[in-house]
């Protein structure tokens, strides 16, 4: 079974007058992840696509998506898959990949109908591409490091880069994933924007009743949400995207626009925010 559901994009202006159910219709996306389906949220931020697929031990496919105007959807379209569940797989013609937790597989434009099966919990996130890059599987292991923050300003964290430059060549589409370390809290200091691109985040490994207080907005006009796991937020390039949680979490990341340069951003100092 596939959903799809549209996200339009958001006038800074008018983020400024919304109130906490329109700040969670516009920018939060609830409920990617349910048994036997793929659940799709097509943003027209760039027109990336986030969703989940969790095919519960049997399989599901994912083909033809009305809204990308393409007989399959990969036929203009790159896509990264991470597996934030128990081992599973991803095939795609005569190719197959297993996913252990963690593992983040990328697929080229022109890739064909994708299946998923296993007992995996599939994040997906699509951006439009305009070449062909090779598929191919990142493990953990092969990701990138980098080590930043620490335990005194409650932000000691790992971001693990997959998708990105410095590991394989994709299109446009950056993905990876950031843990914070026990006792750290805050994800992304400082706050910052970037106008050449948009960015999601998927909030993962989390409690049932853990809470991310995730921070949006202009950076003098700020705004938030309250984030459960498996829950994604969707960040316009005038909005800045950080905050804080309640006990360990991940978040993974996937950026979409002109600029794939991972230290492009504008940041804005924590006194200079309102």
């Amino acid at each position: 079974m596939l959903t799809v559901q549209t996200m339009h994009a958001v006038h800074p202006e008018q983020a400024r007058t919304l109130d906490t159910d329109g700040l969670r219709k516009h920018f939060l996306v609830e409920d990617s992840f349910k048994s036997g389906e793929i659940r799709l949220t097509y943003t027209h931020y760039d027109r990336f696509v986030l969703g989940g697929a969790v095919p519960d031990g049997g399989s599901l496919t994912l083909g033809e998506v009305k809204e990308a105007g393409t007989p399959s959807f990969l036929d203009r379209r790159e896509m990264g898959i991470v597996n934030i569940g128990d081992t599973g797989e991803v095939a795609r013609g005569d190719e197959s990949w297993t996913l252990n937790r963690g593992d983040v597989l990328y697929l080229g434009m022109g890739a064909g109908e994708v299946t998923f099966s296993g007992k995996g919990r599939f994040y997906i996130a699509s951006a439009p591409a305009h070449r062909t890059c090779p598929n191919r599987l990142v493990t953990i292991d092969e990701a990138k490091e980098v080590k930043l923050g620490d335990v005194e300003n409650s932000n000691k964290r790992t971001i693990r880069q997959f998708i990105h430059p410095d590991v394989m060549e994709s299109c446009q589409l950056t993905l990876g994933y950031t843990s914070l370390e026990d006792g750290s809290v805050w994800n992304t200091i400082p706050s910052h924007t970037h106008d050449r691109r948009m960015e999601a985040y998927m909030y993962w490994g989390m409690d049932d009743d853990a809470r991310v207080v995730h921070l949006m907005g202009e950076p003098q006009e700020t705004r938030h949400l309250v984030v459960a796991g498996e829950q994604g937020v969707v960040s316009p390039p005038w909005s800045i995207h950080s905050g804080a949680g309640i006990g360990a979490y991940t978040f993974i990341w996937a950026m979409a626009g002109d600029n794939m340069d991972f230290t492009d951003m504008d940041f804005t100092k924590p006194k200079d925010m309102r």
